[in-house]
């Protein structure tokens, strides 16, 4: 397909001009969904930017947003791409330090937060930002309490977008526009820092365009396709789908109450396109495995023999289907499946999506037998997204699929991902050596290591994380660990193998399910820690980990393994904000307990 030579503001203009009365968002408001057109949404973008600008920003500046999903979040990123601006997203769940880092790094100017808990985050490090001028509100409660030296900082998010309004210089805009490049950057995506600190990634126009016509390709996506947002804008994996694809194609975008009422959200929603991390899809995973515990007896033992039964379609095409295969998929789903779909509101779901981790196999065998057509994708921050996925016709679990639409491909002599094209980042901001060290020759280098099976690319793993036994034996981290992961009662597992003479694990239950599963054996337990404690439980796990490794190799075999008595978190800094798991934090603080596994 071919997309206009247009960045994604200039996009914008074009779509509310050919279409202003459409349906472009819409947004739940204390239970309540009110719609914004494609006139509504370039309005609002257009008043804020020129708000922005009478604050002080200028063609260039930096614009930084701290908020969960919502229509605030993409007018302020479309405002500043109006005039020429540049937005930097930061994680609404960044403690206090990593969002002074960011915003400091990115050189932020004008920084938009949700609300006062978000506005603390900055104030408390303020010492800290000194190129910081102003901070906009979008929520106002709470902002009474602040002294009168801090309130002249802050503005309202509706006090901007009215100046905005009031200055309706719409010149300005149409200039900034008129000399807008598709080289020039419009978005800084700053890495989850998994190793290190964050490095803010400089996505052009270009990059944002030279993405679409792959995803809109491989993922069958149309006008008439609705996607809920709710994975946090400040993350690629969300941007392709809430900016990138929408204005290109005019495609329908949703925002949900909050990041807490994401199901609910989703039975009113019934999407047609749907995108999970591995973390959500494991979530409805344990979910509707606590549900077929709970309803017992004949409808689990119905459901036992519907999934036996549609096991052998998950990776069938459905063209390829048999007579007796649609028969037996139809009772099926008429019986059991279709109430389980409606449950996770992914009833009308046309194609849903798992990437920017690995995820365990059978995970997705899972929703592909209830009948959701779960594809895996692959992509990075420095590809602007999706590069590579499944055809919806040709999927074999466990792969990633093949490239997608304008990305050329190649392997490296040690199996390293390398890619080409549009879609490929302009680089680090300020770290001209890490930009060099990544894109070399025009290619970028993408840390992965992959292997073809049966004509599709299949991750192996980071080509940092692959670790060599006291053996000589080299081991895949993720494989063993996303094998393990496919247990609902097992929420992580961080195998410990380099130099070692066996593979051993630190496990961390899945609080919810365990738990429920203890109700269930009427097991008595009063919060984590009290729950990981008991041999029942301890019982349980082995048990599941014997399962997963009747799946490996003998040499990936977990031997022992730790059960963490606390849940991993952001705040101490074993986790990401996008829960990647920061290994070589967790190796130090868990230091004591894995050397108890090899004595």
């Amino acid at each position: 397909m071919h997309l206009p030579d247009l960045t994604l503001p200039q996009m914008l203009r074009e779509r509310a001009l050919a279409m202003p009365e459409r349906l472009a968002i819409r947004q739940k408001d204390f239970g309540i969904w009110k719609p914004f057109t494609w006139g509504q949404y370039h309005r609002r973008a257009s008043h804020f930017g020129l708000g922005l600008r009478a604050l002080g920003l200028p063609e260039g500046g930096h614009v930084g947003v701290i908020a969960e999903n919502r229509i605030e979040w993409v007018l302020t990123q479309m405002g500043a791409g109006l005039v020429g601006a540049v937005t930097v997203g930061v994680y609404s769940t960044s403690p206090a330090s990593e969002v002074a880092y960011v915003v400091g790094h990115g050189d932020v100017e004008i920084m938009v937060c949700e609300d006062q808990e978000q506005t603390d985050k900055l104030l408390e490090t303020l010492a800290q930002l000194p190129r910081l001028r102003k901070i906009i509100v979008m929520e106002t409660k709470g902002l009474r309490s602040f002294s009168p030296e801090v309130r002249d900082l802050i503005v309202t998010f509706a006090e901007v977008e009215k100046a905005g309004a009031a200055a309706g210089n719409s010149a300005l805009i149409d200039a900034a526009l008129a000399h807008q490049k598709l080289d020039d950057i419009g978005l800084m995506i700053y890495t989850s820092g998994s190793t290190g600190k964050p490095k803010g990634a400089m996505i052009s126009w270009r990059n944002m365009r030279g993405v679409v016509p792959g995803i809109v390709e491989r993922l069958g996506i149309t006008g008439a396709t609705s996607h809920l947002s709710y994975l946090p804008l400040c993350h690629v994996a969300e941007q392709m789908l809430t900016t990138f694809v929408p204005v290109y194609i005019g495609s329908q975008v949703n925002f949900g109450e909050s990041i807490r009422t994401v199901q609910e959200d989703l039975r009113e929603v019934a999407p047609t396109m749907f995108l999970g991390v591995p973390r959500i899809w494991e979530k409805m995973h344990a979910t509707l495995s606590i549900k077929l515990q709970e309803t017992g007896g004949l409808r689990r033992k119905l459901f036992d023999q519907a999934y036996a039964a549609c096991l052998p379609l998950a990776e069938k095409p459905r063209s390829a289907w048999t007579l007796g295969d649609k028969a037996k998929y139809r009772a099926s789903y008429w019986l059991i499946f279709r109430a389980l779909r409606n449950f996770i509101g992914l009833r009308n779901v046309a194609v849903a999506l798992t990437g920017a981790a690995p995820i365990a196999p059978d995970v997705v065998r899972f929703f592909r037998v209830l009948g959701v057509p779960l594809i895996e994708v692959y992509g990075l921050t420095e590809s602007t997204g999706m590069v590579l996925g499944h055809e919806p016709r040709d999927v074999l679990i466990g792969t990633v699929g093949q490239p997608t639409l304008g990305v050329e491909h190649r392997l490296a002599d040690n199996g390293e991902l390398l890619l080409r094209g549009d879609m490929v980042f302009a680089g680090y901001y300020k770290n001209p050596e890490a930009t060099a060290s990544s894109i070399i020759d025009g290619w970028l280098h993408t840390g992965d290591v992959v292997r073809e099976e049966r004509g599709q690319l299949k991750i192996v793993d980071r080509l940092k994380d692959i670790m060599i036994t006291a053996g000589g034996k080299n081991l895949t981290p993720s494989e063993i660990e996303n094998t393990m992961k496919g247990s609902p009662f097992i929420k992580e597992c961080i195998i410990v193998a380099e130099a070692r003479k066996f593979v051993a694990a630190l496990v961390m239950i899945d609080f919810e399910t365990v738990g429920k599963w203890a109700e269930a054996q009427r097991i008595s337990f009063t919060h984590f820690r009290s729950l990981v404690e008991l041999p029942q439980v301890r019982a349980l796990i082995d048990a599941e980990i014997g399962q997963g490794n009747q799946r490996l190799a003998q040499v990936s075999q977990i031997r022992k393994f730790h059960l963490l008595t606390k849940e991993l978190d952001h705040d101490d800094g074993e986790v990401t904000a996008t829960m990647k798991v920061r290994r070589s934090s967790i190796y130090k603080t868990y230091a004591t307990e894995i050397e108890a596994l090899y004595r």
